[in-house]
């Protein structure tokens, strides 16, 4: 259709923004044909579609040029085609011209680059379009905060406010203080951190950090039309601030890296899939889905992040450590027994779990905040109850990705119960709805569970300023919910990287949170919460439901029913007085025809009170 071949161009316009870029494409494809890579003959598993390109003929491919050979869509998978092929009926991807648009769809990455409107009205006929032309090309730049696409005489990103040449790799979330020469007020904050960590920790390795700086060769290859959202420097980011803030290294403890073994990961996740991830080793680039990437370093970086998990749990229920944040990537929360989707590899929070578990922890909870459900950790526990599963997220009655996570969705079997969503109806949901949440929900039900380990599938795409989750979390917030969740467990609490995809916002956020964990008091008061309507409402059905399930949820759900009667009633009032005065112009309340409006007005009455006499 017209409208699809517009937007196949104007994607394919976006993607070679200037010469200097496609250079660099052009130089990343010639890498790739020098590495090694599985032959040809051999057919990927089921549910892995490989994107490598081998020699110059590919770079004309991917220009728009002629070439030999044949790549294929496959399924959902995303690959490049020639010049005029069409589309595989079973893809929802349309191929023109060698460039790929997908439709709108629920992928996270598809979600994101909604984010940033184009101008697809253009009618006009561009059949002679090539890369080289100049004049139809805008030079751009990408913002390295949020990735959003900026014209190159803007120093500012117009989406984040981010400034063109930003230090936040370097300093972190402080690089705009240490820009505008503020170094004084950064080291303020450190001397703050380091005396709150001085004066309130045990031990000077009470807290360990995961990291490893292998996970930071997990990146998309080639490049869409803008960054992948789940990026390398996401890492980069938080390392740096927390490096900034004199706390890693310095003041946690590194825990050695390991691979995850196949038999630990078997215990959550099926043969075939662990196989099938395992196998992208031998390719330069493929997807499992449109929005699931992998290169040749993506196996190792996944196997990493869940050895890392797994030993934090271990070492935190063997009192080596107290507590402890797995600073990890590929994220996890929604790969599920079989799958690897939204990004995620092996589910990391479930292997953790399991590795408690083998350590002598009878009961495990895991406290999901990103802002999206966490569908695979759900589905991997929804018939055990020994985990408790509890997700706070951004639901709109399933329209937002994944879709799942709906209040009625309980467990099931043995683990009906055992499975807690706490689904939002809306975005920009705030700290005080999650801390009324926390305070009505989470807290009861986890007190009740009693764990002997507490994770938090941390994702911070719910925190203010986030592309992808349109939420409003601040680093405060996401303070007050660890310092909540610190009272659990005998503060045996692992905090695990999923999402977030704003650089400043994460790594503020994630700074705050291992704050807490070094001992910072993050001023838990929240008796004062007042939620939003919404938010109010959600908890409310929430409790009505879970309530079957946890009788000590009955008293808080008949004092906030009452509440929300009053709520709706004065509502209907307001609303009731409003359409009142709408029976006459605004005008007719003043001047000569101010008597006209009242005579409507108690007409209107009259007549009302009448017709009821009658019906009665």
């Amino acid at each position: 259709m017209p409208s699809e071949v517009m937007r196949a161009r104007n994607t394919r316009s976006r993607v070679f923004h200037d010469e200097d870029i496609m250079n660099r494409q052009i130089d990343r494809v010639q890498y790739q044909s020098d590495a090694t890579c599985l032959n040809e003959h051999e057919d990927p598993p089921e549910g892995v579609s490989r994107t490598g390109y081998h020699g110059e003929s590919n770079i004309e491919q991917r220009l728009g040029g002629k070439s030999d050979g044949d790549d294929s869509v496959d399924g959902d998978h995303v690959i490049c085609s020639h010049r005029g092929q069409q589309s595989h009926e079973k893809s929802d991807v349309v191929v023109l011209n060698g460039c790929v648009k997908q439709h709108k769809g629920n992928t996270l990455q598809e979600l994101y680059f909604q984010q940033e409107e184009y101008d697809d009205d253009d009618d006009n006929d561009d059949s002679d379009w090539e890369p080289t032309q100049n004049h139809l090309v805008s030079t751009r730049w990408f913002c390295v905060n949020c990735t959003m696409a900026n014209l190159e005489d803007v120093w500012h990103c117009d989406v984040c406010g981010e400034i063109k040449e930003s230090g936040i790799l370097k300093y972190g979330h402080f690089a705009s203080q240490v820009e505008r020469g503020m170094q004084s007020s950064v080291e303020n904050d450190i001397l703050e951190v380091v005396d709150s960590c001085k004066e309130n920790l045990p031990s000077r390795n009470s807290t360990a950090i995961g990291f490893d700086d292998r996970m930071l060769l997990h990146f998309e290859v080639e490049m869409k039309s803008h960054p992948h959202p789940e990026r390398p420097d996401r890492l980069r980011a938080i390392v740096a601030s927390l490096s900034t803030a004199g706390i890693f290294p310095g003041k946690c403890f590194l825990i050695p890296p390991r691979e995850i073994t196949q038999e630990e990961l078997m215990m959550v996740h099926s043969l075939d899939h662990v196989e099938s991830v395992q196998y992208t080793s031998r390719l330069l680039s493929s997807y499992f889905t449109p929005d699931t990437y992998a290169n040749e370093h993506s196996a190792c970086a996944a196997r990493l992040a869940a050895g890392l998990c797994a030993d934090l749990a271990s070492a935190i229920m063997s009192g080596k450590v107290k507590n402890g944040f797995a600073l990890v990537r590929p994220p996890g929360h929604h790969a599920g027994t079989k799958q690897a989707m939204g990004f995620c590899l092996h589910n990391n929070a479930a292997i953790a779990a399991l590795s408690a578990q083998t350590a002598q922890a009878q009961r495990v909870l895991i406290v999901d905040w990103d802002v999206h459900h966490g569908n695979g950790t759900q589905e991997i526990f929804e018939k055990n109850r020994s985990v408790l599963y509890i997700s706070l997220h951004r639901h709109e009655d399933g329209r937002f990705y994944p879709g799942t996570g709906a209040a009625d969705e309980v467990g099931i079997m043995e683990g009906e119960g055992y499975c807690v969503n706490i689904p939002w109806k809306r975005g920009g949901v705030g700290d005080n709805d999650y801390l009324f949440a926390f305070q009505h929900i989470v807290l009861p039900i986890a007190l009740k569970f009693s764990p002997d380990l507490t994770i938090i599938s941390a994702g911070f795409d719910a925190a203010r300023g986030d592309p992808l989750g349109c939420c409003d979390v601040t680093p405060a917030g996401y303070a007050k919910m660890t310092g909540m969740l610190s009272s659990l467990s005998q503060g045996k609490l692992l905090a695990i990287l999923e999402g977030g995809y704003n650089l400043r916002s994460i790594s503020s956020s994630a700074t705050e949170v291992v704050k807490v964990l070094l001992g910072k008091n993050p001023g838990c008061k929240i008796d004062d919460v007042i939620p939003s309507r919404a938010g109010l409402q959600t908890v409310l059905e929430v409790l009505k439901v879970q309530m079957k399930f946890w009788p000590i949820l009955e008293s808080s759900y008949m004092g906030l029913q009452s509440q929300w009667d009053t709520i709706s009633s004065l509502k209907q009032k307001k609303q009731a007085k409003k359409r009142r005065h709408t029976l006459g112009p605004i005008l007719w309340k003043l001047g000569r025809r101010r008597l006209i409006y009242r005579h409507l007005l108690h007409a209107g009455f009259r007549t009302k009170h009448g017709s009821s006499k009658n019906t009665h």
